[in-house]
């Protein structure tokens, strides 16, 4: 027995690994195309395991998939394989189309053929988990109720509209098909080797570096904060008693505005590793021009994952927040070395020429 993990080398996908094998023996065959955030890095306490076996590839290599399918015979597969960043999808639309849409159509035909040839028992108890987010629904007005899973699909960005139609096109397959599918879709996660591109790491790395703490807009952003680990024990659950066809939300339960994140973040450092020169991290606060078309609010009703199938996060932000904090602080060596000339290219390319 062994289950395929798809993106195993992101930053949740790492997560959902590392966490696997410290409670399972069963094997991983995990399938990444280290793209930028790709690190092997994260998965280097598993170097010499033979439970972990990582292969190099993309999701899109239709031979590659039939032939890791073929060899494994993997009884479950979990698709984490995206480009994942809004900000890079509007810069370039064009990779997001071809990692989320084409990349998961292959690797759906390539799991449709393996799963018409199983036998009966093994046919019966495949499953193929593909996860997604929250900002397939759009965006929420302040006093709007939470997402559900019945949400219209009203994707603003080049990002979401991606993730919207690889949703589509998994249940179409089911529908189909009757290839037997789950669906997740998760609010904002965070946690450790979170790629420092997104709101809570890059806030950590720059101001321990002395740089500006760039805010989009006002900072009213209102984001649901999902601790990273929770989600991995999230998608484990679903994947052991999810119902075959059904879509199920993972959400924190914890509702907070983008500049409240940035605060914390700066409070927490100033208690864990002061400024040399004792002033508060929060003046490095800069606000700059918002993104084009920035959703307002998100928001994910859980109720369905913890009535149906007993589940909800052990983490609440003050508890998390503080955890990704300690991490990053105690892994500089791996900060430094996902900060590569191309991710500080990107940084520029974003951020250089907003007015504030």
């Amino acid at each position: 027995m062994s289950i395929l993990v798809t993106g195993g080398a992101g930053f949740i996908g790492s997560n959902f690994v590392l966490d696997w094998l410290a409670q399972s023996d069963e094997p991983v065959i995990n399938l990444d195309k280290l793209t930028y955030a790709g690190n092997r890095e994260n998965l280097q306490s598993l170097n010499g395991d033979p439970r972990h076996v990582f292969v190099q590839g993309d999701i899109g290599d239709s031979a590659l998939v039939a032939d890791l399918l073929a060899k494994h015979q993997p009884r479950a597969i979990v698709n984490f394989a995206a480009e994942s960043h809004v900000d890079r999808s509007i810069h370039g639309p064009e990779d997001f189309i071809q990692t989320n849409i084409v990349g998961t159509f292959r690797l759906l035909e390539a799991v449709r053929a393996y799963w018409g040839g199983l036998q009966s028992d093994a046919r019966q108890s495949f499953r193929f988990l593909h996860v997604s987010t929250d900002e397939v629904y759009g965006s929420l007005g302040k006093d709007d109720p939470a997402f559900t899973e019945a949400h219209r699909y009203e994707p603003n960005s080049p990002y979401s509209a991606s993730k919207a139609a690889s949703d589509h096109l998994v249940r179409a397959y089911h529908h189909t098909y009757g290839l037997p599918v789950l669906t997740t879709n998760c609010s904002n996660n965070y946690g450790p080797y979170h790629f420092p591109e997104k709101l809570i790491p890059l806030m950590i790395v720059n101001a321990l570096a002395g740089k500006p703490l760039p805010v989009y807009g006002d900072g009213q952003q209102i984001r649901d904060w999902l601790y990273v680990k929770d989600h991995c024990s999230a998608i484990r659950r679903v994947l052991d008693a999810g119902h075959i066809g059904e879509v199920y939300n993972i959400g924190g339960w914890n509702e907070k505005p983008n500049l409240e994140i940035v605060h914390t973040v700066c409070a927490l450092l100033d208690e864990l590793r002061p400024r040399a020169d004792g002033k508060p991290y929060k003046e490095q606060i800069t606000y700059v021009a918002d993104r084009p078309g920035h959703d307002r609010r998100y928001a994910i009703d859980a109720r369905k994952l913890e009535s149906e199938l007993g589940w909800k996060p052990a983490e609440t932000f003050e508890t998390g927040i503080s955890k990704t904090v300690q991490w990053y602080l105690d892994n500089q060596a791996w900060v430094s070395n996902v900060q590569s000339g191309t991710y500080r290219e990107w940084l520029e390319k974003n951020y250089t020429g907003r007015n504030a």
